[in-house]
C-alpha cells in the first residue's frame, strides 16, 4: 500500500543521487547506511525511517522535509511551514534576535490568515528564548531591552 509513495521516493532519490554525480556506494557511505539497503530504498522495496531520510538528505544536500513528503511522513503544507522556518534559522546574515522576530512575524501572519501556528500547538506565544519580544507590528511589548547597557548608562526611556 505505501509502496507507491516509497517507489516515488526511490525514483526521486535516484534522480537526486545522479544529479549530485554520486554512485550508490558513495551516497550510502556518506549517509551512513549500507549499500544494499540504499539500493532497496531506491527500488521501492524498503520504506526508510525519518532518521535515515534525514541522513540521506544531508548527504545529498537537499531538504529532509522534501524527502519526508515524498515518503508520506509529512504533508505538503507542513513541509512549506518547516522549510520557511529552516531558511530563516539558517540565514547567517541575521542575528538570533532578528531570526526570532522574523519567526514571530511569520507566526502572526499565519494566525491572521487562519492557519494554526506552532505557538498555538504548545500553548505559548513566545519565541524559543522565552522572551515575548517585539510584536509583529514592530512595537515593543515591554520586554527588557536587548542591547547591553554600559555601566552608568541610563536605560532607554530613563532620564539622566
Amino acid at each position: 500500500m505505501a509502496s507507491l509513495n516509497v517507489g516515488s521516493l526511490g525514483e526521486y532519490l535516484r534522480e537526486q543521487r545522479r544529479t549530485a554525480q554520486l554512485s550508490l556506494r558513495q551516497l550510502a557511505d556518506a549517509a551512513g547506511v549500507s549499500n544494499p539497503y540504499l539500493s532497496q530504498i531506491e527500488r521501492g522495496l524498503r520504506k526508510p525511517s525519518a532518521e535515515v531520510l534525514q541522513q540521506v538528505a544531508k548527504a545529498l544536500r537537499i531538504s529532509a522535509e522534501t524527502l519526508y513528503v515524498r515518503a508520506g511522513i509529512l504533508d505538503e503544507k507542513e513541509r512549506d511551514e518547516l522549510e520557511t522556518r529552516a531558511v530563516i534559522l539558517a540565514d547567517p546574515s541575521i542575528n538570533e534576535r532578528q531570526k526570532q522576530v522574523l519567526l514571530q512575524i511569520y507566526e502572526s501572519f499565519r494566525k491572521e490568515n487562519g492557519f494554526a501556528t506552532s505557538a498555538d500547538a504548545d500553548g505559548t506565544d513566545q519565541d524559543a528564548s522565552g522572551d515575548a519580544g517585539v510584536r509583529a507590528d514592530g512595537s515593543d511589548d515591554g520586554a527588557p531591552p536587548t542591547r547591553k547597557q554600559s555601566a552608568g548608562e541610563p536605560f532607554q526611556g530613563e532620564q539622566s
